[in-house]
């Protein structure tokens, strides 16, 4: 149960202040006096200097990624401050609310990154009588792909059924719509709201299993006295970037929660597709 935040641009270096305003990235962070659980970010951005140089190390392609994650709440950590500030050509911004009483250790915080890939997820992957499924020992992961996630939870067991799938040869996207199918055929009502970000590309994808929030959640906004914002809890919304010109210049997707007039609404079932080289997006569904 959290909230997700992802940006791409056409190439060129953006901050979250520069993508949002200084204003909707507050507000953005300050969910996190609910989904206190922990945050993390995973940043695209070239190093002014590869980690390589002068000291003999070898040069590596993934180098452009930088992770953060704590398990302290983003408005208590003073390093969201410096990273929401941090120029990047996309990100990936995860707020946690851990589901199914799965441990705070940092192997389960957001984001997951294997293979040049980082993952977020939103949602709770339980069966009718509310068992997770890092509990099901016979759900078919397989079991080495899951550990390269490094994560314990649900949220990595999806990762890896999508890196499977990557390695089966299919698209990032595909890759991302199948493995929905698949964990769907044993877990139909649950959320696979989701981002996953390469070294070219931001997939967005929401899938929520009940469109309508459940009564927990909103028993848990309501405990804040912030009951209005779980209306649209599940809701994924999106905006074009627009240059000095005018011209588009990338896309900015997030969860519901704080001021989005005049973004468009990601139906369910549909992911938007973002190249964080040329900033051009397409929609399709799963």
């Amino acid at each position: 149960m959290c909230r997700l935040l992802g940006y791409a641009t056409a190439g060129f270096n953006l901050s979250l202040n520069a993508v949002l305003g200084q204003d909707n990235v507050e507000d953005f962070r300050e969910l996190s006096e609910i989904h206190n659980d922990g945050w993390g970010v995973a940043q695209l951005s070239d190093p002014a200097e590869a980690p390589h140089v002068r000291d003999g190390g070898a040069p590596t392609p993934e180098t452009g990624t930088r992770i953060y994650k704590s398990t302290i709440a983003a408005r208590h950590d003073s390093t969201f401050e410096a990273l929401a500030d941090e120029p990047s050509r996309g990100a990936i911004w995860h707020l946690r609310l851990a589901s199914s009483n799965l441990p705070l250790i940092m192997e389960n915080q957001h984001p997951f990154y294997a293979n040049g890939l980082s993952f977020i997820h939103n949602g709770d992957i339980s069966d009718a009588n509310g068992r997770n499924i890092v509990t099901n020992r016979s759900y078919p992961v397989n079991h080495s792909v899951f550990l390269s996630t490094g994560g314990r939870s649900d949220s990595a067991i999806f990762f890896a059924v999508i890196l499977e799938y990557i390695g089966f040869g299919f698209s990032l996207d595909e890759a991302v719509a199948q493995a929905v199918r698949e964990l769907r055929q044993a877990y139909p009502k649950s959320s696979y709201n989701c981002m996953i970000q390469s070294e070219d590309q931001l997939i967005a994808l929401c899938a929520a299993g009940r469109e309508k929030t459940s009564p927990r959640i909103v028993e848990i906004y309501d405990e804040y006295g912030r009951g209005e914002q779980a209306a649209d809890y599940r809701v994924m919304r999106y905006r074009e970037l627009r240059d000095d010109n005018g011209d588009s210049a990338g896309v900015v997707v997030s969860s519901s929660g704080y001021k989005q007039e005049g973004w468009n609404v990601l139906e369910n079932d549909q992911m938007i597709i973002v190249s964080n080289r040329n900033g051009t997006y397409r929609l399709r569904s799963i």
